[in-house]
């Protein structure tokens, strides 16, 4: 789940507004769950007619195993992640149930003996994509078969000061009595997000069985030029009870009343240097998956760099070598006339 902030007043609820842009999108590449290398994407809009309220349903179905990512605008925006171990595992909405005050039981994936990991977060708005690779805009994330890319814009928002700033409070259903794990992992290369060296995990599970991954970077401006990047700070993860977070029907739908949550905090900007004050543009993104997260390899560019950078100095080393050697047999052909 999330909510919007201000820098001096405090926390507030926020519903989705024409500002407030989340869009999805689905990938592919392989599965830390079942290995799959690419899987068949289909979209299915579940309408609440004559409820003005919709599901969109992803299925993502590999060789033996299915992802299902139920989006809702019902409440605040959410998502419910669920991997299962057969191709046939199917989604149930009861609209009658989803609707009324307890909808506890009222969204199922059948069969549940299938159900290999399940979780919730909260987001709306989707496109597909059936290859694995790179987006074509910074942050430039690694996305695979298994995970969904999401984007958050803020766009044409007033601000409530001359440099204010914009965060998220992200929450998720922890799969234990403790919080999923969060770590950061550092790498020399930047040549897919200039200036940034570093990638953020949550984790699900020790194996894992889930994750949410993303660069610690928002941009001002839709070129997202390394001008416009603004810095991303994360909080510590922590337990918070349900009653603090804004109701989210989906969520109950699936996982029944739920009393704790796991949450932590993203402010995007400083207070000085670029921000959102500058377009009224704010983006971030962010991956969100099932299995193991992708891992960054070297790219091209910094391969070559380092193949110069190492072999110069061996290829010196060795030049000299043979240059010394070369004139100790040179002088050791002279014979001493005494």
């Amino acid at each position: 789940m999330f909510r919007c902030w201000g820098p001096h007043w405090g926390w507030v609820p926020c519903a989705p507004t024409p500002w407030l842009l989340l869009s999805l999108l689905v990938c592919s590449a392989p599965f830390g769950l079942q290995g799959e290398e690419t899987r068949q994407v289909s979209m299915e809009v579940i309408s609440g007619w004559p409820n003005p309220q919709n599901l969109l349903h992803i299925r993502a179905v590999g060789s033996n195993s299915t992802l299902h990512y139920v989006w809702s605008s019902l409440g605040p925006p959410a998502v419910v992640l669920v991997a299962t171990n057969t191709t046939q595992s199917v989604l149930s909405v009861n609209w009658s149930l989803l609707l009324s005050p307890d909808p506890a039981g009222a969204l199922m994936v059948l069969p549940r003996s299938s159900i290999q990991f399940s979780s919730a977060l909260v987001f709306t708005r989707v496109q597909a994509f059936s290859r694995s690779g790179r987006p074509a805009q910074p942050p430039r994330l690694l996305h695979t078969a298994d995970v969904c890319q999401l984007e958050v814009a803020l766009v044409g928002a007033s601000p409530r000061g001359n440099h204010s700033l914009f965060g998220l409070e992200v929450a998720t259903l922890p799969q234990g009595p403790d919080c999923p794990s969060v770590n950061e992992r550092n790498s020399i290369d930047d040549e897919y997000a200039p200036a940034v060296f570093q990638l953020n995990q949550l984790l699900w599970g020790s194996s894992p069985s889930g994750f949410m991954q993303w660069r610690p970077v928002a941009f001002s401006e839709e070129e997202r030029a390394r001008e416009s990047a603004l810095p991303c700070q994360a909080s510590t993860l922590h337990s918070t009870l349900a009653s603090s977070l804004p109701h989210s029907p989906i969520v109950q739908a699936f996982f029944g009343s739920q009393n704790n949550f796991c949450a932590f905090n993203l402010t995007f900007g400083a207070p000085t240097g670029p921000g959102y004050w500058d377009q009224y543009y704010l983006c971030w993104s962010m991956l969100l998956g099932m299995g193991f997260p992708p891992v960054d390899i070297f790219s091209p560019l910094v391969l070559g760099i380092m193949a110069v950078a190492l072999g110069a100095p061996g290829l010196m080393f060795l030049g000299g070598g043979l240059f010394l050697l070369l004139r100790h047999r040179r002088y050791s052909k002279y014979q001493s006339i005494n």
